[in-house]
C-alpha cells in the first residue's frame, strides 16, 4: 500500500530503524546489577550510566539533529549508525567502568539517528504527515520500551555484553535497508552550522507554548526515567528478589500501556489538547501513588506501570502534535528544542532517582516521583490559565447603554 510519497514498505523499515537506534540508550536499565557485579560497582556507582546515556541523547538532538536541515538527511543517518555500531562493539569489550561511561555517552549521542529520521518521514510524506510520522514515533516507542525486555533476557541467557554484540549487528542491518530502499533527502537550510543552532535557539524565544510544552515534556520524561531505573534496583531487592529476565519483563506491559496511550492522544485531535494533557498527567500521578501506598504488592506495580506508561506516552502524543501546529517551515528545529528539553529531563529524572535510593531507598524515590508529577500537572494547570487569559482577551466587548 503506498502512503502519499512513502511506500508502506519504506514506512516500515524507517518505523524499525528509528527503534533499533533509540533502543541503545535504555538496554543499560534492566542489567544495572550484572554490570556492577563484573566491575564490583556500587548501584550509584552504575546508576551514573543510565545518566550519562540520556544526557548523551539530549546533547546530541541539539547538536546533531538540527544538522537533518542541513545536509542530506539519509547520509546524516548512515554516517550515524556507522560509528555507533563501532561504540557498540567497543562495549563489549570495555575492561573499566570508566569506560563503560564514556561509551554509553556516545551511545547516546549517535542513538539520535532516530530523531533524524523522524524529520525525513515528515518531509516524504505529503498530505499523510501526521499520519505517517505517527507510525515512526510509535517505532520510537516500542525501541524505547522492549529495549528493557530484550536485555533483559539477553543478560540472564548470556551476558549483559551480548546486548550491546547483537545491536551493533541489528543497527547494522537497519543502515543496509535505509542504504537500500530509501531516496536522499536534499538540505533546505543554506547558512553555516554556528547559524543553525542561533536558528534553533530562536525557536525558544519565538513561541511561549513550545516553552510550556517542552517543560511539561522534561517533568513527565524524568518520572519516567527516574521510576524505571529505580524499579530495577527495588525490585531485584528483598522481598522481591527478582532475576534480571524477570525485571525485563515488565517491558511488556510498558509496550502495552503505550500502545493504548494514542485512545488518550486522539483528545488532541477532537478537541483542547489542554485536556488531554490534563487526563494523562493524572493519569501518571495515580499511578505514582499507587506504588507509593503499595510499595511490596506486585498488583500494584503492575497496574502502575500500564498507567504509567499510558499517562507519560499520551502525553507525549499531545506535545509532538501540539508543537507541529507552530511552524511548518521550522518543524526540525522545533522539534530540536522539545525533544533536547525532553531528553535531558530524563536525564536528570534518571539522577534524581537514583541518588533518592541511595539516601532513603524507595519510600524518598516514590516522594520524587510524586513531586516530578505534581509539578507536571501545575504546568498544565498554568496551560488553562493563559488559555482562559487569551479568550478574555478575544473576546468581543459588548456595548453598555
Amino acid at each position: 500500500m503506498n502512503t502519499e510519497g512513502l511506500s508502506g514498505k519504506q514506512l516500515i523499515i524507517m518505523a524499525i530503524a528509528a527503534g533499533v537506534c533509540v533502543a541503545n540508550i535504555y538496554y543499560n536499565q534492566p542489567i544495572l546489577h550484572e554490570i556492577a557485579a563484573t566491575f564490583h560497582a556500587t548501584e550509584g556507582e552504575v546508576g551514573v550510566i543510565s545518566v550519562l546515556a540520556q544526557a548523551g541523547y539530549g546533547l546530541g538532538l541539539f547538536f546533531l539533529t538540527p544538522l537533518g536541515d542541513k545536509t542530506d538527511r539519509k547520509k546524516l543517518i548512515l554516517i550515524l549508525q556507522a560509528i555507533l555500531i563501532v561504540v557498540l562493539l567497543g562495549m563489549c569489550y570495555t575492561p573499566v567502568l570508566s569506560g563503560v561511561y564514556g561509551v554509553s555517552l556516545l551511545t547516546g549521542l549517535l542513538a539520535v539517528a532516530a530523531q533524524v529520521i523522524l524529520p525525513m518521514a515528515a518531509s516524504l510524506s505529503g498530505n499523510n504527515k501526521g499520519r505517517n510520522v505517527g507510525i515512526v514515533f510509535t517505532g520510537i516507542l516500542v525501541g524505547i520500551l522492549a529495549a528493557r525486555v530484550f536485555s533483559g533476557y539477553i543478560a540472564s541467557v548470556l551476558s549483559w555484553r551480548y546486548v550491546y554484540g547483537i545491536s551493533a549487528g541489528m543497527v547494522f542491518i537497519s543502515a543496509l535497508m535505509i542504504q537500500t530502499s530509501l531516496p536522499n533527502v536534499p538540505a533546505r537550510f543554506s547558512g553555516n552550522y554556528k547559524q543553525l543552532l542561533q536558528s534553533t535557539l530562536q525557536q525558544i524565544g519565538r513561541f511561549a507554548l513550545l516553552r510550556r510544552t517542552a517543560l511539561l515534556g522534561a517533568l513527565i520524561f524524568g518520572a519516567f526515567c527516574s521510576f524505571w531505573t529505580t524499579l530495577t534496583f527495588h525490585l531485584s531487592s528483598t522481598p522481591f528478589n527478582y532475576q534480571t529476565s524477570t525485571i525485563g519483563l515488565f517491558g511488556i506491559l510498558a509496550i502495552g500501556g503505550a500502545l493504548l496511550a494514542p485512545v488518550f492522544g486522539k483528545l488532541a485531535d477532537k478537541g483542547n489538547p489542554l485536556r488531554s494533557q490534563f487526563i494523562s498527567v493524572t493519569v501518571l500521578i495515580i499511578s505514582v501513588v499507587m506504588i507509593k501506598l503499595f510499595p511490596y504488592n506486585i498488583l500494584s506495580f503492575i497496574i502502575a506501570v500500564l498507567l504509567l506508561d499510558i499517562g507519560v506516552q499520551a502525553t507525549q502524543i499531545t506535545n509532538i502534535a501540539t508543537i507541529y501546529s507552530l511552524d511548518e517551515a521550522a518543524h526540525s528545529r522545533i522539534n530540536t528544542v522539545y525533544m533536547t528539553s525532553y531528553f535531558l529531563g530524563g536525564a536528570t529524572g534518571t539522577l534524581a532517582g537514583v541518588q533518592c535510593w541511595r539516601i532513603g531507598g524507595w519510600p524518598l524515590v516514590t516522594w520524587q516521583l510524586l513531586a516530578w508529577s505534581v509539578a507536571a500537572l501545575a504546568v498544565v494547570l498554568y496551560g488553562y490559565r493563559v488559555q482562559s487569559l487569551q479568550r478574555l482577551n478575544t473576546a468581543p466587548v459588548s456595548n453598555k447603554k
